[in-house]
């Protein structure tokens, strides 16, 4: 007797039994009455059911031909793969539709909408091109244990892989052409080997459904659990991905998230820079270089004034002057690959010209970790300071972000806080309504 027959199966082994993608299954559920039974947040089948359900025609006809006791089953399971939207903060939808959320993004109230199922059955119920930025931390994989199973459970990492790809599939379809979506996720170890999976999630979102990847910031913990392996460093860090669906014309605020610069001073009578810089120091390397003709050095001072003068207007916070012969250029001493190498080699000197408004940050994030005594029911909630600078900088004042694994609400937090609407959906109602009690805090 095949071992199928007699037990539950998952959407990645009944999707193996037919040959099809995940994505086909849940629009059967959605749509023609596939014989699913949704426990706790998976979905799972009886192989006997589902070959019945083939046969009499129900992968192939506009209605599912489902015979005698089973039609009660078919409509229940297809009124729970339509679902019914959970809470928003003092108001509940009973039945939703692509209008309900519209009529959210549309409207002036920045109170998250809070929505309780599966994100890839519920972002379904979205508009196309419908939100400003997508920020996200889905469950890890066979790292943790949440409030309701779901993706993560996964007995195989590429079955994780399937699950995940099929939910930010949609984020990209409901993502307008401006938008941006940040992903952080995890690594584990499998067999004493690091899995990468950040890494293949990634090139998977890249190659698979062609998001263009920005930014890869590694969140520099700090400080992490405790690590007692006596042959491997510690890990303290995760990664944060930036992926975009344009290539140019994507919103991004650079200024808004530049750090406060420090201001130029005047001694006695000369200018100086935000670090101290009042050009003697150069002006004295083009007098005596060896390396300079008599017209390059003549350039030279007449270009670093210039720069002086930007300085002491505040065009500029400060710069630094890099000379031929009397430093190393940035990148490459070749021309052929460096335009500052090229321009060093032309004119004799170039300069790098800081920001007035100050530096934008690096890709290297020191933020420290929720506290885990604070923690209330949530394994791994991540800090604010994380989704502050992405939010920020890519969705605009008054735009709509969206987190299809919210859990207790961080994402929506930092989004009502910056005056920002927000989205989030969890299959867990526990976190449903931890995330409604936090936004309190704003409203």
């Amino acid at each position: 007797m095949d071992e199928m027959e007699d037990r539950w199966l998952s959407i990645n082994e009944i999707c193996k039994h037919l040959g099809v993608s995940n994505d086909t299954v849940y629009k059967w559920i959605d749509k023609h009455g596939m014989p699913a039974h949704c426990m706790g947040r998976l979905w799972k089948f009886k192989k006997d059911e589902v070959d019945e359900w083939v046969k009499t025609g129900g992968a192939t006809s506009g209605n599912a031909t489902i015979a005698g006791s089973d039609k009660e089953t078919a409509k229940k399971m297809k009124s729970m793969a339509q679902m019914t939207i959970g809470s928003v903060i003092n108001k509940t939808i009973e039945h939703h539709n692509d209008r309900n959320i519209m009529d959210y993004i549309e409207g002036d109230n920045i109170q998250p909408l809070l929505l309780k199922g599966d994100a890839a059955i519920v972002l379904k119920k979205f508009p196309d091109a419908c939100i400003d930025m997508c920020m996200t931390s889905p469950p890890y994989w066979g790292q943790r244990q949440y409030s309701e199973e779901g993706i993560g459970l996964e007995t195989d990492f590429q079955q994780y892989l399937e699950s995940l790809l099929v939910v930010f599939g949609e984020v990209k379809r409901v993502l307008k052409p401006s938008g941006s979506f940040w992903l952080n996720i995890g690594d584990t170890y499998v067999n004493k080997g690091l899995l990468g999976m950040p890494w293949r999630v990634a090139i998977a979102l890249t190659d698979k459904q062609n998001w263009i990847l920005r930014n890869d910031v590694i969140w520099h913990k700090i400080k992490g659990a405790p690590d007692n392996s006596k042959d491997k460093l510690r890990n303290i860090h995760e990664h944060v991905f930036h992926f975009v669906k344009e290539k140019r014309n994507y919103f991004y605020d650079v200024d808004i998230i530049r750090s406060t610069p420090k201001k130029t001073k005047v001694r006695n009578g000369a200018v100086v820079s935000a670090t101290g810089v009042m050009g003697v120091r150069y002006r004295r390397q083009i007098e005596l270089s060896e390396d300079l003709n008599i017209d390059e050095k003549r350039d030279a001072m007449a270009a670093l004034e210039s720069v002086l003068a930007d300085v002491a207007a505040g065009k500029i916070a400060d710069f630094r002057m890099v000379i031929r012969g009397r430093q190393r250029t940035t990148h490459s001493d070749s021309s052929k690959v460096s335009g500052r190498a090229r321009e060093l080699e032309e004119r004799g000197y170039y300069f790098l010209k800081y920001h007035p408004e100050g530096a934008k940050p690096s890709d290297v994030w020191e933020i420290i970790p929720e506290d885990t005594q604070k923690r209330q029911n949530h394994f791994a909630p991540y800090p604010q300071d994380l989704c502050r600078i992405p939010i920020l900088a890519t969705c605009p004042s008054g735009g709509t972000v969206l987190d299809p694994f919210c859990g207790t609400g961080t994402t929506m937090l930092v989004a009502s806080t910056s005056g920002r609407k927000s989205i989030g959906i969890d299959l867990a109602p526990d976190y449903i309504d931890l995330a409604k009690e936090r936004s309190m805090e704003v409203f």
